[in-house]
Order: structure tokens, then C-alpha cells, then sequence
């Protein structure tokens, strides 16, 4: 993990739709994404994508980082995955790395992708659940576990995005259920913005020369969430915590069993 906020961001872990891209003509934001792991599972193991952010800076993010093995995991995968329980929802799956594993420990997994090639791909690994969706239109099932990993919160996309996310989502947990998400601190506001949250950010994802629609994503710190969190009724707290800024958290339900803990 680096302290560079480009390359704290995964290419699209795609659970949140991406409005940006929907014009006739237009290329959705996530499919350079979702080619680029179709690819990398037919054989092309040097598959990459390019994340260039809204200043121009770029990236390239291999697709292999979305085939990982258990062995490959980070200590805080490895925190996320231990704390799963019950049913989970893996939002914005990619490849299904961290399905397949909670899937192997018997756990019920459902995996959710917006991108139909991501979906294909989970499927063809074996991930036995695969939704195609976003998860703010995803209804009708309730989950002990949401897990939302590789800073996939980010795809809301702003602080009024996540507080949308904060009052919608109960409806997807449990009584007593769990939301474990990670990101990554933004640092101190930038020069040129100062009345801006420094975590709000636009990337564009390309792969074999084909450009997604540009999307916001936004980076949030640790007391951001928490304060919008309390606000919204969760308890949030902090399970694990890198001191470059990466971050895992929990969210509960204040007043229920767990989030009176």
C-alpha cells in the first residue's frame, strides 16, 4: 500500500452504479474494468488498466490484483474476512477473491457487481451466488454481513452520496447485522480547493485504448465517516488501522444487540 491516493484506488470495484456513461455512445465508467478481468481469466496474465485521475495523473493497476489468493491477502483482508458472519453481501465482488474464499468456509455468499463482465467472470470461478446490480437498487434480501473491500465505499462517490448510502442500506442488513468497509484517509485539504473535502475525487478508467466515462469516487477519513455514521444511527468503529492512512471499520445499528456493544 502506498500513501498516493491514485494508487490507493482500485480500477472499479463496481457495486454502485455509475451514472456518469449512460449517454447514447457513451462507454459506462466500469467496462475497461470488467474487459480487463475477461481478459486476464482467458489467459492474459499481463492485462492491466489505466486509472487516471481528473489532473491527469496516472496509474496502472494489473487485473491480477482482483485474482488473488488467499496467500496474497492483506492483514487487513485478512481482518474483514475473520469478522464476516452469517449471510454476506460482497459488494462490488470484481473477480469474487475474498466470495470464493468466505464461500470455501462455508459462509452464504452473495456476490454483487455492476458490471455485467465482472458477473460472467465470478460465475465461470465458481462463485455459486452472482447478482448483477447496484446496490442501492438491490432489494428484497436481508444480510448479516455487507462487506465492501478495496475502498469500494469510494464509488458513492461523495459526502452527500454516502450519507445517501448511510440512510438506504438498512434496509439490506440483518437485526444486529454488520457493514465492514475499508478506505484511506485524503489528508489535509488541497491548495487549490480549500473549501473542498479533500477526499472528493474524479477518475477515468482506460484498458486497450478504450476510456470509461470519468466517476467520482471519494476517499474518506476516519472521523468523516464516523460523524456522518453517528448521524445516520450506525456506530462506527475502528478495527484496524495502517499508518499510512488505510483503514477498516464497522458499522452497526445503534440499538441493536451488536451496535450496543
Amino acid at each position: 500500500m502506498t500513501t498516493s491516493k491514485l494508487s490507493s484506488c482500485p480500477p472499479e470495484p463496481c457495486g454502485f452504479a455509475r451514472t456518469a456513461g449512460n449517454a447514447a455512445g457513451a462507454v459506462p465508467s466500469w467496462a475497461p474494468h470488467g474487459a480487463a478481468l475477461r481478459d486476464f481469466l482467458a489467459g492474459d496474465l499481463d492485462a492491466e488498466v489505466i486509472v487516471r485521475a481528473e489532473d491527469g495523473e496516472e496509474e496502472r493497476t494489473p487485473a491480477r490484483v482482483f485474482f488473488r489468493e488467499p496467500g496474497e491477502f492483506s492483514a487487513l483482508d485478512e481482518a474483514a474476512l475473520d469478522l464476516c458472519r452469517g449471510r454476506v453481501l460482497d459488494v462490488g465482488a470484481g473477480a469474487g477473491c475474498h466470495s470464493l474464499v468466505l464461500q470455501a468456509r462455508g459462509l452464504s455468499v452473495t456476490a454483487l457487481d455492476v458490471s455485467p463482465a465482472a458477473v460472467e467472470v465470478m460465475r465461470r470461478r465458481g462463485v455459486r451466488d452472482v447478482r448483477c446490480g447496484d446496490v442501492f437498487a438491490f432489494a428484497g434480501e436481508r444480510f448479516d454481513t455487507l462487506l465492501i473491500l478495496m475502498n469500494g465505499i469510494g464509488l458513492v462517490g461523495t459526502l452527500d452520496g454516502l450519507d445517501r448510502f448511510l440512510r438506504d442500506v438498512p434496509r439490506l442488513v440483518a437485526d444486529g447485522g454488520q457493514v465492514l468497509l475499508d478506505s484511506f484517509d485524503p489528508g489535509p485539504p488541497d491548495a487549490e480547493r480549500p473549501h473542498a473535502y479533500a477526499g472528493e475525487m474524479r477518475f477515468q478508467l482506460e484498458y486497450r485504448g478504450v476510456r470509461g466515462a470519468y466517476y467520482d469516487f471519494v476517499f474518506l477519513d476516519f472521523e468523516t465517516l464516523g460523524r456522518r455514521a453517528d448521524r445516520a444511527g450506525w456506530c462506527c468503529e475502528s478495527i484496524w488501522q495502517e499508518d499510512e492512512g488505510h483503514y477498516l471499520a464497522r458499522l452497526t445499528r445503534r440499538g441493536t444487540k451488536e451496535g450496543a456493544k
